[in-house]
């Protein structure tokens, strides 16, 4: 494709400048749109964000980077290379896994190593590497039936999937009468491997126990495609993306607010300002999520906003982000410590909406691969335990979160990292509040929306208003999810989108 496109003389406002604002921004210039970006904050990225104290440089948001054929094919829409702009560090292990009864196991994307791993387990080596591979085997089938029409083509809707695959496919070949977790117990015996695999959920933000079996197809994504890190740091992607917006010439309005998107008949015009400027545009992309946007900026009636119930956020975080003046030897890049009961931990979040006792927690320490993340001789470590959005009728208060940060740090130190208090030098928390306040996210979301097959197959909102036929959404909260990979696929398959709604309309 051409960088320079023939001009179509049509305009697009994009909301905000998430990764999937910023996708749909560069694949609608690519195919000749003239578009202009407003973000509130001052900088690009939306949650794959940045803070720095004193040496340490914390990754606010995202800190894995998966499937890196969905972003080299942004760039090539605008006929770049994406190497050109992003570095890509492979990482490994992938994991490392530590449990309450002191066993720790590594995932490996090459074989030979991950059998080595799997020796660790108690009983039969060859049992527990035919499963694995079994396992994995049946997660392709999964990885590779959604991607070739539900991550491809951008399917948004049942019917559209029904279209697609056919009435057979969807009801023989794709694994949707068990839950995720009951689809692992069944085929993996090891206690340990069945959480591990669980908890591949985390991509998501939702539950084993609510996602249909086909979100195993997870594990593909690291054990087929690698797993990988940002050379300098996650929020390089974000300024690759925004040399390309550069490069493109595609504005970005920072620190104005969009305070309204303006109808006209059964469409809409464009986008009010918090400084009251207007911006008249033939599209509007809006990267805020869609419940959110419908009531602050389009004032929608509950009687609408009803209909998107079963659009619930998918869980929020409490983020931790720790600098200590010693290196913890036993960690790994990416680390998760593991509840004594995962089932309890999915319940309490899920479920009755509580703040765990014992949560499984995801813990990064980035300098295992870039030591320039913190001065020397010290660590950064950033801790995610998962927890309920902001429930508006019984919110969490600040001294509840503060709490659960309290028994994270206990667990941590029961676990291992010995002493990590009294090493802590430098600290920062961010609760649900902040993540609702700084993303506009529904309650304080990380991923979007929630994949539950019972209160919404998995599916998020479609990109395409049912209401407006000029306005389309973009991000987490809608098809195909949350993450950056999907967040990046998600701006392309609106770009495409709008492109055939033009086609329609000429």
């Amino acid at each position: 494709m051409s960088s320079q496109p023939e001009p179509r003389n049509k305009s697009v406002t994009v909301v905000g400048a998430g990764l999937g604002g910023l996708s749909a921004a560069v694949s609608l210039k690519a195919e000749g749109f003239d578009v202009t970006i407003v973000e509130k904050n001052e900088k690009i990225g939306g949650k794959l964000n940045f803070l720095e104290i004193d040496g340490f440089g914390f990754d606010l948001g995202p800190s894995i980077f998966t499937l890196p054929q969905f972003f080299q094919s942004l760039w090539e829409r605008a006929g770049k290379r994406m190497e050109d702009y992003v570095g890509l560090v492979p990482v490994s292990p992938h994991w490392r896994n530590f449990f309450e009864d002191g066993m720790v196991l590594d995932l490996y994307e090459d074989p030979a190593e991950m059998k080595a791993e799997l020796d660790k387990l108690p009983g039969d080596l060859e049992t527990h590497w035919k499963q694995f591979q079994e396992f994995l085997s049946y997660g392709r089938e999964q990885y590779h039936l959604i991607d070739e029409g539900y991550f491809a083509k951008g399917l948004d809707t049942v019917w559209e999937m029904i279209r697609h695959y056919g009435f057979f496919r969807m009801a023989f070949k794709m694994d949707h009468r068990q839950s995720m977790s009951e689809s692992i117990a069944s085929r993996i015996d090891d206690p340990y491997l069945r959480m591990i695999f669980e908890y591949f959920i985390k991509y998501v933000g939702s539950s084993a126990h609510d996602a249909p079996g086909y979100m195993n197809l997870m594990p593909i994504i690291q054990f087929d495609y690698g797993l990988w890190y940002v050379e300098g740091g996650m929020y390089n992607l974000a300024r690759g993306l925004g040399k390309l917006l550069d490069d493109l010439e595609i504005p970005v309005q920072f620190g104005h607010e969009v305070v309204s998107i303006d109808r006209s008949g059964k469409g809409v015009s464009g986008v009010t300002l918090d400084n009251g400027e207007k911006l008249t545009s033939d599209y509007v992309v809006c990267n805020m999520e869609v419940i959110p946007a419908y009531r602050k900026l389009l004032d929608e009636p509950e009687a609408f906003l009803d209909k998107l119930k079963k659009y619930k956020p998918a869980c929020s975080g409490l983020v931790i982000h720790l600098g200590t003046d010693r290196i913890y030897d036993q960690l790994a890049h990416h680390n998760f410590f593991y509840s004594k009961n995962q089932s309890k931990h999915f319940d309490s979040v899920f479920q009755q909406g509580k703040l765990p006792e014992d949560p499984t927690i995801y813990l990064v320490a980035p300098t295992r691969t870039d030591p320039t993340k913190a001065p020397e001789g010290h660590d950064n470590i950033k801790i995610l335990p998962h927890i309920p959005p902001i429930d508006p009728e019984n919110p969490h208060t600040h001294e509840e979160y503060m709490a659960l940060k309290e028994r994270v740090i206990d667990k941590l130190e029961r676990m291992g990292l010995t002493d990590l208090r009294k090493h802590t030098v430098v600290e920062d928390t961010l609760t649900p509040v902040d993540i609702e306040r700084m993303y506009n996210s529904n309650g304080g979301s990380v991923y979007g929306v929630v994949s539950d097959w019972d209160l919404n197959q998995a599916f998020k909102a479609p990109k395409q208003s049912s209401k407006y036929k000029n306005l389309f959404f973009t991000g987490g909260s809608v098809n195909p999810g949350g993450g950056m990979p999907m967040a990046i696929l998600c701006g392309q398959k609106v770009a495409d989108r709008v492109v055939k709604q033009e086609g329609k309309s000429s």
